[in-house]
């Protein structure tokens, strides 16, 4: 099995830093596992890496679609796995590093995904029912059909939303239903790295991490993206942060409203993506704040992991 080293965890726990300190060190060529990186233009509000910050390091599936264009799960899984072998045919370690669970298992499990082909008339059937009924009333017909996932999904979060739908009625099973991580084996020589933090540490980032976005320009961003046309019903215009900041320029928040409404947005973002990253009894976690002041000894057991999983000389 070809070699795959994964950095994952809730956002702001900072894995693109040790993803590459860790690369430079082994040779490694990071893949983001990001669900909103893949898409141009937006860059403050998904925290892209910037080309100065990558150390020399390559990385992929950045800046793939207009944020517009459709790009699915199926997509990014396809595109993952051929940059996984691309890779390693040049003698170099893939990195896949992220925090959108259901890509980065649909990348390095046996995950099926039907054809983006015939999800199409449905997305647009229910991206169409929300705008003339409301997101809640789509939520509702996800409750009526499969409540498990209707409880885990926003009722605002209509991308999700309307792929538990597609699911149901693409596949005639329940997305909720679908083979769990714990049920899978993967299908690389597996090494997943998770990272965590002490919970009003790791809030006390996230509310770090929004700010400096503003200090960033990501109202400016927001506003170049609406001026360039993207339509605020998009799926990606309705990512997290985006929708936040459409609605503060549609004039629903002042500043301040639309800031808070943000920093909450993520805490319970980052919370759903630890409820999905712990059902993997694959990775292994690691404690960043508990070596907080020893960043150098936190690498070293990082990498004396992957040697001893991978079988590298990592010294």
């Amino acid at each position: 099995m070809l070699p795959l080293i994964v950095i994952l965890g809730p956002t702001a726990t900072g894995k693109t830093k040790i993803a590459i300190d860790l690369a430079a060190r082994i040779g490694g060529e990071i893949i983001s596992g990001d669900s909103m990186q893949v898409y141009r233009h937006m860059n403050i509000g998904t925290a892209k890496i910037k080309p100065t910050e990558t150390k020399g390091v390559p990385h992929y599936l950045l800046d793939l679609r207009d944020p517009d264009e459709f790009f699915s799960v199926a997509d990014f899984q396809k595109l993952a796995r051929e940059k996984i072998a691309e890779i390693t045919k040049k003698g170099n370690i893939p990195f896949l590093v992220g925090g959108t669970g259901l890509y980065i298992d649909a990348v390095i499990y046996p995950y099926n995904f039907t054809e983006q082909e015939n999800v199409l008339p449905y997305r647009r059937k229910f991206f169409s029912l929300a705008e003339k009924k409301g997101k809640n009333y789509v939520h509702q017909l996800l409750r009526n059909i499969d409540p498990v996932s209707a409880e885990k999904i926003h009722p605002h979060d209509l991308k999700r939303v309307s792929r538990a739908l597609e699911y149901y009625y693409v596949t005639g099973k329940l997305i909720s239903e679908n083979k769990t991580a714990e049920q899978k084996k993967p299908l690389y020589n597996l090494v997943s790295i998770g990272l965590t933090l002490e919970r009003s540490l790791l809030y006390q980032r996230i509310e770090q991490r929004v700010e400096q976005m503003m200090v960033e320009g990501f109202l400016e961003e927001v506003k170049g993206l609406l001026e360039k046309g993207y339509s605020p019903d998009l799926p990606t215009m309705q990512g997290l942060g985006y929708r936040q900041i459409v609605e503060y320029w549609q004039g629903h928040y002042d500043l301040p409203e639309a800031v808070n409404l943000i920093k909450r947005e993520t805490r319970r973002f980052a919370k759903r993506q630890l409820t999905w990253f712990r059902r993997d009894p694959n990775i292994k976690w690691f404690a960043v704040d508990q070596l907080e002041g020893n960043y150098d000894q936190l690498l070293t057991e990082m990498l004396s992991f992957v040697g001893r999983t991978l079988y590298l000389d990592v010294e």
